[in-house]
Parts: C-alpha cells; sequence; structure tokens
C-alpha cells in the first residue's frame, strides 16, 4: 500500500557497527537516538543486536514500546510532570534542568523503589534545553540532598534551535565546567555528553576534549548527514529511507489558478504561482498533514513540486522523460524533518528492506 517509506535496514546496520566503532576507539559511548524510527520495534531490536549499550528518543510513547528490549534507555526531552510515573518506570535515565522535576522524580522513585539516573544539561548558548553554571551549582546541591536520585551525567545540546556549532571553543567551556562542578561538589560525572549529531566531525578528527565519553547520535547514522554543516559522511551509507507516492490524477492544466482569489490557501499560506503555460501535472495521495514538502527530492529530477494541500501533492511532470500514468509511483530522497513527519503519520506505511 502507498504512500510508503522503505527502510534499508542493512544499509543503516552498517552505518551504526562503523560509527559504534569510532566512537569506541575513541572513548566515547554511543547513545542512539531513535525518536527517527517513531517506535519501530522490530527495527529497534535489531538495532540493539549491533552491540550498542544504550538507546534515546524523546517520546515516552516511543520508549514505552520499548519496555521489552535489554538495554539502557534515556528520555532525551526534559520530562513533563504528568509523565513522571513512565520516565520512572520505563527508562534508565532523564535530562533534566528543573529541580522540581528532579523533586518529582525523586517522589515516584521512591514510590517504585528505584533509583532514577539524571543528566544535567548545561546550556552552551543554542538556547534550547540547559542551565547556567550557578544553576547547575544549585541543583547539584539540592539534588545531592534526595534519596532516590543519582546525578549519572552532564551533557549539552547544541545545533537544534539556535544552529550554534560545536567548536574547539565551545567544547573546552563545557570541558572546563564539568571539571569546576567534580571539584567544587566532590562529585564524578559518568557519563558528559558532549552533544548530537553534529559533533561528529569533531569526533572524526579526534578534536573532542577526553572529559566527554558520550555522544548522542541520530541524523549522522540514519542519514549520513552532518546537522547544521549539511555535509555528507562519504563513508557511511545515506538514502537508507525513500518514499514512494503514487499518481492519482494526471492532467494539463494551467500554471496560474483563475477566479476571485482569497487572501490565503487552506494552510493560511499566501502562493506565488510562476506562469509557464499548459503544463502537465501529476497529484500524488499524500500532503502537507503527512509530510514536509520542501523536505522532498525526486528522484526524477525533471519533476518540480509546485506544493500542495492536506492530502495532496501537486506536481509538474511536464519535463520528464517518463511517460507517467495514473497509479504509477514517485521515489523521493528525504531529508531528517520529512522523515520524521513520515514515520509518525499513521496515514503513511513503513517498510523494511
Amino acid at each position: 500500500m502507498y504512500p510508503v517509506v522503505e527502510i534499508n535496514i542493512n544499509n543503516i546496520l552498517d552505518n551504526i557497527s562503523k560509527v559504534n566503532l569510532l566512537c569506541k576507539n575513541n572513548n566515547i559511548k554511543l547513545s542512539l537516538v531513535t525518536k527517527l524510527l517513531s517506535d519501530n520495534v522490530s527495527l529497534v531490536e535489531k538495532i540493539v543486536s549491533t552491540g550498542i549499550s544504550c538507546i534515546c528518543d524523546s517520546r515516552m510513547e516511543n520508549l514505552k514500546s520499548y519496555k521489552d528490549i535489554d538495554i539502557e534507555k534515556w528520555l532525551i526531552r526534559l520530562p513533563m510532570i504528568s509523565e513522571i510515573e513512565d520516565v520512572v518506570k520505563y527508562t534508565n535515565a532523564s535530562l533534566n534542568t528543573e529541580i522540581s522535576t528532579i523533586i518529582a522524580l525523586n517522589e515516584e522513585s521512591k514510590k517504585q523503589n528505584k533509583i532514577h539516573n539524571i543528566i544535567l544539561m548545561y546550556e552552551l548558548g543554542d538556547l534550547r534545553e540547559g542551565c547556567s553554571k550557578e544553576e547547575l551549582d544549585y541543583i547539584i546541591e539540592e539534588t545531592k540532598k534526595l534519596s532516590n536520585i543519582n546525578i549519572y551525567g552532564i551533557g549539552v545540546n547544541l545545533s537544534c534551535y539556535g544552529e550554534i556549532v560545536p567548536n574547539s571553543k565551545n567544547m573546552d567551556e563545557f570541558s572546563q565546567l564539568v571539571s569546576y562542578l567534580e571539584n567544587k561538589h566532590d562529585i564524578k560525572f559518568e557519563i558528559v555528553s558532549g552533544g548530537n549529531s553534529s559533533s561528529y566531525n569533531l569526533l572524526k578528527e579526534e578534536k573532542l576534549p577526553k572529559v566527554i565519553n558520550n555522544l548522542r547520535f541520530g541524523e549522522s547514522i540514519f542519514l549520513a548527514n552532518v546537522p547544521c554543516f549539511e555535509k555528507n559522511i562519504e563513508e557511511l551509507y545515506k538514502d537508507n529511507f525513500i518514499l514512494k507516492a503514487e499518481i492519482i490524477e494526471l492532467k494539463e492544466k494551467p500554471s496560474i489558478p483563475w477566479g476571485e482569489r482569497g487572501v490565503c490557501n487552506s494552510f493560511s499560506e499566501s502562493g506565488v504561482f510562476i506562469d509557464r503555460g499548459i503544463r502537465k501535472r501529476a497529484i500524488i495521495a499524500l500532503g502537507k498533514q503527512d509530510v514536509r514538502l520542501d523536505g522532498l527530492n525526486p528522484f526524477d529530477k525533471d519533476i518540480i513540486i509546485l506544493g500542495g494541500s492536506s492530502d495532496h501533492i501537486i506536481l509538474d511532470v511536464t519535463d520528464s522523460k517518463n511517460n507517467y500514468k495514473v497509479g504509477d509511483i514517485i521515489e523521493f530522497h528525504l531529508n531528517y524533518a520529512a522523515i520524521l513527519n513520515l514515520m509518525t503519520s499513521k496515514y503513511v506505511n513503513r517498510k523494511l528492506i
């Protein structure tokens, strides 16, 4: 059934093995970010067989579905107070920045007779989650008073919001912070997590501070791409996720809509239309409800993506050398955002190949 995302499992497993070996050679523990897989249990089971020791996800729904997979699990979006019971029950560790949340985790851990591990996050300039140095001083002192919380580690996140990339300057700042906190509070962080896939180049070039012993990788492994740099990783397989969608209409039509126009379309957007004359236009059974259009790149380079609505994507196939007909399948390369949308949509099938 279409639309479908075909997932090349062998290439992904090969990428994981290569990156895991690179990490081990640099004394780095790889935490594989699974959110792109959207609770695909069979795929995660295959991934675990490669020998990685930790998976992490931003959604508790996904982590709950992995409950029977015997591997260390982290929640890498800050916990909501309303999900604390599940966080303690289904994860081994969570990223944290708020003492009120840590206290709630402690109380729930008492009820479940568990010790919950926390990884404190430091703000290094990207302006998503993270604490200042002074906040970390306070949180560590308060957390040491709690009976069922273990300060497992400290981490940073870059590139996801503010487009700030890891470099020698901010990694050195992080390294100095780790030394400061360990000395001041007489603790030893088991995990020092130096970022996500945007740190791949520093890892490969052996430019990470020695104190960093963990990285959280997803996009670099699944897409062979270094985010923020948008640079392909030559030694890894790319195009491991391919979208296939079916043509449901194929007609010649004008390039410009006619009639009285409103101020916007159904998505509150104002379109820009270029007069190319009469063109052959194909509609595929997929829409903005399922995927970001700017994340699609047709295999057929002569196809132009014109736009779409919630359930339809409109293509200009006039210049294609293929003689398309209704029922034919159009294939697309995908970027990270497009895959994330497609893997989350219940209207898009997933097929391991």
